[in-house]
């Protein structure tokens, strides 16, 4: 009767997607408030009076203490050994903690014109608020995934990670087309506003995870009979497991080609509305909405992607295409010349392609390499290593535009901004694409050394 009461649960597709639904709208929000202030570099510039380099700084906090304080191993470590529930709701309550610094920092007018840690103090503490944020966000994003795979392994665990992460990138397609409008609403600009905004979505997302709470624990009683059975001493996470990971050469070949894909990804689209404006010649009030098809084209062909993976496999080689295709848009956008919007269009059409195709296949991919009960730290570790790319490249950025890219000034909306020429600044996400393409072809060579089954499908008949 038990085990007819945990397969009802576990098999109901109404109940594995409604639970896949609400843990995805809580990092929905997360992605939101983490681009919210990706369109509003040129407005911090005329409002606040940031530079490039401080928003470059900013950026850059979001792998501070996840980086230095490696809070994210300590996070995934703390997933293996409390569970999904705890590990997830103490993430939802640090976002909503970390935004609200962040908030704080960028509407009060005590701190501007401050200096803190030789910083302007205004962009420390937004940059604090954000790295507190940011460890709220990939814990969270750890958790999610092990939660997908707790409910679709064996099952349609590739899509179900596709829908995760379309729903993510609603997120940051919300922020990207509608961050300016909101912070000029009302006739005055104002771009703690978009923040705001932000902040609410958190507190709404955080609300929704306690719904998972009651449905994971639904599935956990399910399984009761197995409960001997899960807390046989060899199947628990041991701090030694740690050093297992790092040993494992295919674990090491994704975290290497994600940090590297996501490097030429995530950073791009922070300056991506600079680059429509000062490159493509887009109005500011517009020139979000051409990044914003990138996430929405995510929306559609993650899963359409990790359905190809459930089915048909090829996991290894969907990532070798989505570098190819990753290589391609960074190399032309660096094209001084080529300056039409719509070949700009075309070429976020592209990229939205390749970062649909790359995440697909590499996420479900892991636990064919790392057995699930170090799949939390596993992951984690991955984001650790993703997060020294996240820290360092927008920065890296930030500094190059500041240092050999500025080409005059120019008045928007009334505030006088500096002007910028992206050639450079392309031309390294290029170069992450290069090595994302090496490294992606390493991982399938191992792949067919070891026989983890990438190339295989997902789903078990």
């Amino acid at each position: 009767m038990v085990e007819k009461i945990r397969q009802s649960l576990r098999d109901s597709a109404a109940a594995r997607w409604s639970a896949l639904f609400i843990v995805s709208f809580t990092m929905m929000c997360g992605y939101f408030l983490t681009d919210i202030m990706a369109p509003l570099a040129g407005l911090l510039e005329g409002q606040l009076g940031w530079s490039r380099a401080e928003y470059g700084t900013f950026t850059s906090s979001y792998g501070w203490f996840n980086v230095f304080l490696l809070m994210l191993i300590f996070g995934g470590i703390i997933l293996d050994k409390l569970g999904v529930r705890l590990t997830g709701v103490g993430a939802a309550a640090v976002m909503v903690i970390g935004a609200a610094i962040k908030y704080w920092a960028i509407s009060s007018d005590t701190l501007r014109g401050t200096t803190l840690l030789g910083l302007d103090g205004q962009v420390l503490m937004a940059s604090i608020g954000f790295a507190t944020f940011a460890v709220g966000v990939e814990v969270a994003g750890i958790t999610v995934s092990k939660i997908i795979v707790k409910w679709f392994k064996g099952k349609e665990l590739a899509t179900a990670m596709g829908m995760e992460m379309a729903m993510a990138r609603i997120g940051t397609a919300l922020a990207l087309g509608f961050s300016v409008p909101i912070a000029k609403a009302m006739g005055v600009i104002d771009v703690s506003r978009s923040v705001l905004v932000a902040l609410i979505g958190l507190c709404i997302g955080l609300i929704a995870f306690f719904i998972y709470v009651a449905m994971d624990k639904k599935l956990d009683a399910s399984e009761a009979s197995d409960e001997i059975e899960e807390k046989n001493p060899e199947d628990e996470f041991k701090i030694s497991d740690i050093g297992k990971i790092l040993s494992n050469r295919g674990w090491w070949y994704i975290a290497i080609l994600c940090v590297l894909f996501y490097s030429a990804v995530f950073p791009f689209l922070k300056y991506a509305t600079d680059l429509m404006v000062n490159k493509f010649g887009v109005v500011e009030d517009l020139a979000g909405m051409i990044p914003m098809l990138l996430p929405f084209g995510n929306i559609l062909l993650t899963p359409l992607f990790g359905g190809i993976y459930d089915r048909k496999g090829k996991g290894a080689t969907i990532m070798i295409i989505g570098s190819i295709l990753l290589i391609l848009v960074h190399a032309l956008f660096s094209v001084p010349g080529l300056d039409s919007w719509v070949f700009a269009m075309v070429l976020i059409v592209v990229l939205g392609i390749a970062f649909s195709l790359v995440p697909s296949a590499m996420w479900p991919s892991v636990p064919k390499i790392v057995p699930e009960k170090r799949l939390g730290t596993a992951y984690s570790l991955i984001f650790w290593v993703q997060n020294w790319g996240l820290m360092g490249v927008p920065l890296l950025i930030g500094w190059v535009l500041e240092k050999y890219c500025v080409t005059g000034q120019t008045v928007r909306d009334g505030l006088t901004v500096n002007s910028y020429d992206y050639t450079v600044p392309m031309m390294i996400f290029t170069g992450f694409g290069v090595l994302a393409l090496v490294v992606a072809f390493l991982l399938k060579a191992e792949d067919k050394r070891k026989g983890y089954g990438l190339e295989s499908p997902n789903i078990q008949k």
